[in-house]
């Protein structure tokens, strides 16, 4: 790793660390919430002054980058040419409004459309994954994580978005009833977080660049797949059905998919 990603690499903690302590000083007053999409697709004053906090941040540490934000703060994108740095300020905002729990900050660095440096930081645990090829591996804290076994999609727990369950999109019942068992969290960060945790097996859901940019990077450090629902890498400037899983599970899911196109 060169000096530069080291320096960066440290730089984003310190940056991530304050983002914390902010969000934690503004959850103590009451939240201003605003619907975008739909009464269940929210955001908050929170949200807003984060991603503002955050790309201030990444203008000082890495002027000539651009910067793809949620909440619509960083540039409009058309390329990953150069250096992407890709951020969602409050990742799992319905559970940071209704529980105060089980949210995250996100950050992945892209270089040339390359993932090299992922962070995902579960706030209220005061927990920071981090890592990617730059760092040779993914640490929680100060802690290295070994890969997490291989296992097959009968043999553990799946997250999943209960919309996409519920409306049996991409065959997601018979996914669902093939594993071991279904779990939501409502954060992709917290369901990457899972993951690495060796709690499940992997995560299906529609999600943004920014829901997964992180992730990928940490997911691909670690040997898990991450691809669209039928296989394909993903497009980081569009929302994708997006697919993280093992090598066994991604395996046994593609065959469900490729079972029904077979019919």
């Amino acid at each position: 790793m060169s000096q530069d990603w080291q320096q960066l690499n440290t730089d984003v903690i310190a940056l991530l660390k304050e983002a914390r302590q902010n969000v934690l000083q503004k959850m103590r007053a009451p939240l201003t919430v605003a619907e975008k999409t739909s009464r269940k697709d929210l955001v908050t004053n929170v949200d807003k002054a984060n991603e503002k906090f955050l790309i201030e941040g990444i203008r000082r540490l890495d002027p000539d980058a651009q910067v793809l934000g949620e909440e619509g703060f960083g540039d409009q994108l058309t390329s990953l040419a150069g250096r992407v740095w890709i951020v969602d300020p409050i990742d799992g905002t319905m559970n940071f409004v209704k529980q105060q729990d089980n949210f995250a900050i996100m950050i992945g660095i892209y270089q040339d459309g390359v993932g090299q440096l992922g962070y995902i930081f579960d706030v209220m645990a005061n927990v920071l994954y981090f890592g990617g090829p730059q760092l040779g591996g993914v640490w929680a804290n100060d802690r290295e994580i070994q890969a997490p076994a291989d296992i097959a999609l009968a043999d553990g727990l799946i997250g999943a978005s209960g919309p996409l369950v519920i409306h049996d999109v991409a065959h997601m019942q018979k996914i669902v009833h093939d594993s071991a068992g279904m779990r939501i969290s409502g954060s992709a960060g917290i369901e990457i977080i899972n993951i690495m945790k060796g709690e499940t097996l992997g995560y299906i859901s529609h999600l943004k660049p920014w829901d997964i940019a992180a992730g990928q990077v940490l997911m691909n450090t670690l040997g898990v797949r991450v691809s669209t629902i039928d296989g394909k890498p993903l497009n980081m400037l569009s929302s994708n059905l997006v697919l993280v899983a093992t090598k066994k599970a991604q395996r046994d899911i593609l065959q469900i998919e490729e079972d029904d196109v077979s019919l």
